[in-house]
């Protein structure tokens, strides 16, 4: 094994790939406040667009994530700040599953993708950026969405922007009846 300050060592060789938009997310993380942006967000209806609320069906909305693993990452939350599906009713719990098949559509229809990755996060440790509002990913994936910058880079890069995917999401979502 090269020592660390060999300078043929992997170490030594690497090179940074910058993403400074990720620091407003490290930065959130990190500043030990009990400000949850989720209920920040079911709190500011007026601010849906800027927040990228897609849409808002009791007791539940959508939120596109700021910092997507793939273009059209959305999150599905309870409007009641609960950390476990233990906390949720029986119709709570439901509609939370609703929303996720009604992203899908939605997805299907904007985005057209090959797949999903649908998910929920218990604790840091499992990888929860905000542990105390219960959230479920709904990712959509393509065949060959997949590159060397992930894995060579541990950068992600996602190819359209964040408001175009928003504006087409929430005129898909008025279509299919889930926001008036």
């Amino acid at each position: 094994m090269p020592a660390m300050n060999d300078p043929c060592s992997s170490h030594e060789r690497r090179r940074n790939l910058w993403a400074p938009w990720r620091s407003e997310y490290i930065e959130a993380l990190c500043d030990g406040g009990d400000d949850c942006f989720l209920c920040r967000y079911r709190d500011n209806p007026a601010d849906d667009a800027d927040q990228l609320v897609v849409y808002r069906r009791d007791p539940v909305f959508v939120v596109m994530n700021r910092f997507p693993y793939t273009g059209g990452h959305l999150l599905v939350a309870p409007l009641a700040h609960v950390a476990s599906l233990d906390d949720l009713d029986d119709a709570a719990l439901t509609a939370l599953l609703r929303g996720v098949r009604d992203c899908q559509h939605l997805l299907a229809r904007v985005e057209r993708p090959d797949g999903y990755n649908v998910g929920i996060n218990f604790g840091h440790c499992a990888g929860a950026g905000l542990p105390g509002h219960l959230h479920v990913h709904v990712v959509p994936r393509w065949a060959g969405d997949t590159n060397f910058m992930s894995v060579v880079g541990d950068v992600r890069v996602v190819p359209k922007a964040l408001d175009a995917v928003y504006n087409r999401l929430r005129a898909a979502a008025t279509e299919l009846g889930l926001r008036a």
